[in-house]
């Protein structure tokens, strides 16, 4: 729901006066672009073809950031935000174009960049959309403390906290936590220069991470006790001065069903955002998976078993590899024949040679970063079937020229958009030899 925004210039400049341009596109990060001088101009809020006025303000590379006056000429894609808080959030950058539109536009950045890496004979499918409404998991930002604490999002590009009295992308169960959790932060010892607040539901209820600058005294311990006992939280953890989460009051066991495992999920661990988002990238890679000889197979950058489980349940031995130690040990603590899970960091060392010619199949699903490495190894000695799972087009693009240079043929894509109204997009491809 939120990533960390760039860093403002300390010293942004004063907006100059206003101008009236065409916006020709809109960018990856989801604002209009237009020119200026023969120098880009970035307009948030804004849709191709609109004409506008604007007042271009502080620089960005080569270009500059404009703030928007009025939409002289809309684009028949503008639709009316349903959010009250729509661009002063920055949580979402596109409410502003119509659902069809949105879905349109995130399937061209993920063709874009394939273009971009050469790959221009690629079929894109179509978007798989998930509507608003079914977020599990949301990252709050606070600031301030005691009465001056506020809770919500940052602002468009900006680490200002922007307080919300109402968001449409969260579960309502989700949602329903905030407004109590605000309460109860305004009497910690909250990080007055900003941190962070994770809520994750989970099958076994609500899972609280929170940031804090200090550890709290005996009464505020109680107030965190009696707190997850009023709401009914499976877990609330805390995370003092940027140390890992550390459990305050555990009530019972958060846990996810991944397949027909129930699975112990870490605290501050990662899960796919949505329900309906992790069910439509799961079901793309058994699918292609089941096309595969028979033979185990390797999940890579494989997290707490969001894809291995179902695999595994499907009839599949399967090798669950990853870097973080907490999500490793939860799928090895399930202790069933044919999983087997691994500690490693594939990013310094990624399984080559001999580790992957006993495949039949390997899933990848790395962070934004992408996966060079693992996927240089697998075009080098990769099996006959590779799934591609991302969250950041550019790096898969990259990641997806590897592969086929080395003599993969990237038989499809699919964008799925489990981030409503923002410029991020996910992508599953299957790769054959």
């Amino acid at each position: 729901m939120r990533k960390r925004p760039r860093r403002a210039s300390a010293k942004p400049s004063r907006p100059a006066a206003p101008v009236e341009v065409t916006v020709t596109e809109v960018g990856a990060r989801g604002d209009g672009l237009a020119n200026l001088d023969d120098r880009p101009l970035y307009v948030p809020l804004t849709l191709a073809g609109e004409r506008v006025r604007v007042r271009p303000g502080e620089a960005r590379g080569d270009g500059r950031v404009a703030v928007l006056d009025a939409v002289l000429t809309p684009a028949a894609e503008r639709v009316e935000a349903p959010c009250p808080h729509f661009g002063t959030c920055g949580g979402c950058q596109l409410q502003h174009m119509a659902p069809a539109a949105l879905a349109a536009w995130k399937r061209d950045l993920v063709a874009q960049a394939l273009g971009r890496r050469g790959l221009t004979d690629v079929p894109v499918a179509e978007t798989v959309s998930i509507a608003p409404g079914s977020r599990r998991r949301a990252t709050f930002a606070l600031a301030g403390s005691g009465r001056g604490l506020t809770l919500g999002f940052n602002a468009r590009a900006s680490h200002r906290v922007v307080a919300i009295d109402t968001c449409l992308l969260p579960e309502p169960a989700l949602w329903a936590l905030v407004e109590p959790l605000r309460s109860l932060l305004v009497s910690l010892p909250t990080p007055g220069k900003g941190g962070d607040v994770t809520v994750t539901l989970t099958d076994s209820g609500a899972d609280v991470v929170i940031d804090l600058a200090a550890d709290p005294d005996l009464a505020g311990r109680e107030r965190l006790a009696a707190f997850a006992a009023d709401h009914d939280l499976a877990r609330l953890s805390l995370r003092v001065a940027g140390a890992s989460p550390e459990v305050a009051a555990e009530r019972r066991l958060p846990q996810v069903r991944l397949g027909d495992a129930l699975v112990p999920l870490p605290a501050g661990g990662f899960l796919q955002p949505s329900r309906a988002g992790e069910a439509a990238l799961v079901s793309r890679v058994l699918e292609a998976v089941a096309t595969a000889p028979a033979g185990p197979v390797a999940d890579l950058f494989g997290g707490i078993g969001t894809f291995a489980l179902p695999l595994h349940a499907s009839g599949r031995a399967v090798h669950v590899v990853e870097g973080a130690r907490p999500a490793v040990g939860a799928v090895a603590g399930l202790a069933r024949a044919g999983l087997t899970a691994e500690a490693r960091d594939l990013f310094d060392k990624p399984l080559v040679g001999k580790e992957l010619k006993r495949f039949a199949a390997v899933v990848f699903d790395p962070p934004r970063a992408g996966a060079a490495a693992q996927a240089a190894a697998l075009a080098e000695d990769g099996p006959g079937v590779v799934v591609a799972v991302s969250c950041a087009p550019a790096t898969f693009a990259r990641d997806a020229r590897l592969l086929v240079d080395g003599g993969y043929r990237m038989e499809s894509v699919v964008p799925v958009d489990q981030f409503p109204w923002s410029a991020h997009v996910e992508v599953v491809a299957v790769f054959r030899r």
